[in-house]
């Protein structure tokens, strides 16, 4: 059975990526602050499948902290074939008020740390023809207003995925997932009008959901052995109507 990190995985679409991933591989649930919540999960997950999660936890700030996390998911069950790059720090960052703080929370969540994973699992996932995907997002190519630096990190992302597909390659493909409006985030108050607004210019008219994510990160790691250096949007359409 192959195994799989999934980083930022308490919670919303990293919880819905490992319960996705858990069908037919073992997990390894990240997590920053959600310790009960990732705990929780492990031992549902575990209910279902014996010894088949694990949490663990890292701040993923320094890339010694990425090291040491991969050392410990490689130590659970002997290797990681699977890296998901999901942990995003995500708020806005007006220019004029923008500090050097925010600047390193949003590149060092978003791009150092999937950089810093990926360099220390390597060769890990090499061995048995691994793979990674990135959790990239829509407004990588089309900003959102007054949230540069957080399009600007997942930009980075974007470059990052395809640049590791030519890396790592032939052993390793690397693949990143666009979401659309999936989840109102959790840190901003959307009120409806601006909810409505955005559903407007969504062709498909609605939102999608976690699920959507979970199954395309699912197809990417197991049905697209073909498939490396892409990134898919998975946004009901919205990228054709920013």
């Amino acid at each position: 059975m192959r195994n799989a990190l999934i980083t930022g995985a308490a919670a919303r679409l990293g919880r819905a990526i490992a319960r996705e991933l858990h069908r037919d591989h073992r997990v390894i649930i990240h997590y920053r602050n959600s310790a009960t919540v990732a705990r929780q999960l492990a031992d549902e997950l575990n209910s279902i499948r014996p010894d088949s999660a694990a949490a663990l936890h890292s701040e993923l700030a320094r890339a010694a902290d990425c090291e040491q996390l991969a050392e410990q998911a490689v130590k659970q069950w002997g290797g990681i074939d699977v890296l998901v790059n999901n942990a995003s720090a995500f708020f806005p960052t007006p220019v004029g008020s923008a500090s050097e703080e925010q600047w390193d929370q949003l590149v060092g969540s978003n791009l150092k740390a999937p950089f810093f994973l990926s360099q220390a699992l390597a060769a890990s996932l090499a061995r048995d023809n691994g793979c990674i995907v990135n959790m990239a997002d829509i407004h990588a190519e089309r900003p959102m207003p007054q949230h540069p630096l957080y399009c600007a990190a997942k930009a980075g992302l974007v470059m990052l995925t395809k640049s590791l597909a030519l890396e790592l390659a032939p052993q390793v493909r690397v693949n990143a997932v666009a979401p659309g409006a999936i989840l109102w985030p959790e840190q901003e108050t959307v009120d409806d009008t601006s909810k409505a607004k955005i559903l407007e210019r969504i062709p498909l008219a609605r939102t999608g959901n976690a699920e959507d994510i979970a199954r395309t990160v699912r197809f990417l790691v197991s049905d697209a052995p073909y498939i490396s250096g892409q990134v898919i949007a998975v946004d009901g359409g919205r990228n054709l109507n920013i």
